[in-house]
C-alpha cells in the first residue's frame, strides 16, 4: 500500500507523541485555560482516537489506517482509521441562512470568504436565491423580532484538529502548493486544488487596516493566538442548535452582549484538517441570541456586530445585501456553529 508523505507524518507524529506521552490540544486547553469552557463545535473538532484516560496521547493505529484524504464537489474531507468521519466542510452559508423578505439578500456560495472583510462579492455569491442573507443591521436584533433562518448541523462530517506538532511538520504555504498537491494526490488546476489555494491564499494575504489575522492549523495555536490578543481571562462561545431545522421562522427571546469591543473571531475554512482564519477586531460587539422555532427548537446564536466597516472593500457582500455603505451603520452576521468568537471575561 502506498503512503503519502502526509500520512507517514502523521503516522510517525502519533508514534512519536505517544511514547513520550506529549500532552494532547485538550490537555493545553486545559492548561492554558483553566477556567474557560470548551464549546462543543470545538470538542466535535477533537480526534480522540488514540488518547488515554489520562488525556496524554498513545499510538494505538495499525499501519494501513492512517489519514485519507477525499475532496469533493462540497469540500474537502479527510478519514482516520477503520471507521473514519468524511469531513464536508463549507464556509459561512453552509451553516445559517437568513431570510429578510424584501430587504433584498442574497445566500453565501463558494467564492471569497465572507469574513474576509477586504474581498469584494463573487458573481456566485450574488445571483443566488434573493431572499438569504448572511448579513443584517443592528438594529433588527431585539427581542420579538422574527427572522426565517435554517440550522444545519454537520453531524460526522467534520475535518478533525491535527496536533500542533504533526501540523507544523506539513507545508501550508502557497510557495508550497506543487509539493502540498502532491502529498495529498491533488491534480493542479482541479477544483480540489483550487479549493486548497483560496485557503491558503486567504490566509497568506493581509487583512484590512487595522486588523490582525492569523490562520491556525491547530487548537493549540488558535489558543494562543487569542491569548495572545485578549489574555488568558476569556471565555470562547459558539452558536449551539441542538439538531438541524428546518427553513422556518424564529423569534427572538432574548439578548446578551458578551463583554467588551474587541474580540478574536475563527472562521473554519475549507480544508483537509481543521484550519481557522481568526481575526482580532477593535471595533466589535458580540451578542448570544436566544431564539425559539416555529418548532418549538431552541437555539442560541452568536453574532458579531462590526461597528467600523469603514475600511471593508466597497463591493464586500454585506453591502451589496444590504444596500448601505461602508462605515455608515454596524453591520452583523450569525456565525455558523463551528467557528468561534473568543471575548475577555
Amino acid at each position: 500500500m502506498k503512503f503519502s508523505l502526509f500520512q507517514v507524518v502523521t503516522l510517525l507524529s502519533l508514534a512519536v507523541v505517544g511514547s513520550h506521552g506529549a500532552v494532547t490540544p485538550e490537555v493545553y486547553w486545559k492548561s492554558v485555560l483553566p477556567n474557560t469552557t470548551m464549546p462543543n463545535s470545538i470538542k466535535e473538532l477533537l480526534d480522540t482516537t488514540g488518547v488515554g484516560d489520562d488525556g496524554l496521547s498513545e499510538s494505538t493505529r495499525e499501519p494501513g489506517s492512517g489519514t485519507d484524504v477525499g475532496i469533493g464537489r462540497g469540500g474537502i474531507g479527510v478519514q482516520s482509521g477503520p471507521q473514519g468521519r468524511r469531513a464536508n466542510v463549507g464556509v459561512g452559508g453552509d451553516g445559517i441562512g437568513v431570510h429578510y423578505g424584501n430587504n433584498g439578500s442574497v445566500g453565501v456560495r463558494p467564492g471569497p470568504n465572507p469574513f474576509v472583510y477586504n474581498y469584494a462579492a463573487s458573481k456566485d455569491q450574488l445571483k443566488d436565491d434573493p431572499n438569504v442573507a448572511l448579513f443584517f443591521l443592528e438594529k433588527d436584533l431585539h427581542k420579538r423580532k422574527e427572522m426565517s433562518l435554517n440550522f444545519t448541523k454537520r453531524e460526522d462530517q467534520k475535518s478533525t484538529f491535527l496536533p500542533r506538532e504533526v501540523a507544523n511538520s506539513i507545508p501550508f504555504s502557497s510557495d508550497k502548493l506543487p509539493q502540498i498537491y502532491d502529498e495529498f494526490s491533488v491534480k493542479p488546476g482541479s477544483q480540489e486544488a483550487e479549493t486548497m489555494k483560496q485557503t491558503i491564499n486567504e490566509c497568506e494575504n493581509k487583512g484590512i487596516k487595522g486588523e490582525e489575522k492569523y490562520c491556525a492549523t491547530s487548537l493549540e495555536s488558535m489558543v494562543d493566538f487569542s491569548t495572545k490578543n485578549l489574555g488568558n481571562k476569556v471565555k470562547a462561545v459558539s452558536t449551539d442548535a441542538n439538531e438541524s431545522s428546518p427553513l422556518q421562522k424564529y423569534k427572538i427571546e432574548d439578548v446578551k452582549r458578551m463583554n467588551g469591543t474587541k474580540a478574536v473571531v475563527c472562521h473554519m475554512q475549507n480544508y483537509v484538517y481543521a484550519v481557522f482564519y481568526c481575526h482580532k477586531t477593535q471595533h466589535t460587539r458580540a451578542y448570544v441570541v436566544s431564539m425559539v422555532g416555529e418548532d418549538k427548537s431552541k437555539v442560541n446564536a452568536v453574532v458579531v456586530c462590526h461597528t467600523d466597516t469603514a475600511k471593508w472593500n466597497p463591493k464586500h457582500l454585506a453591502f451589496q445585501v444590504l444596500k448601505v455603505k461602508p462605515g455608515t451603520v454596524p453591520v452583523c452576521h450569525f456565525l455558523p456553529e463551528d467557528h468561534v468568537v473568543w471575548v475577555p471575561y
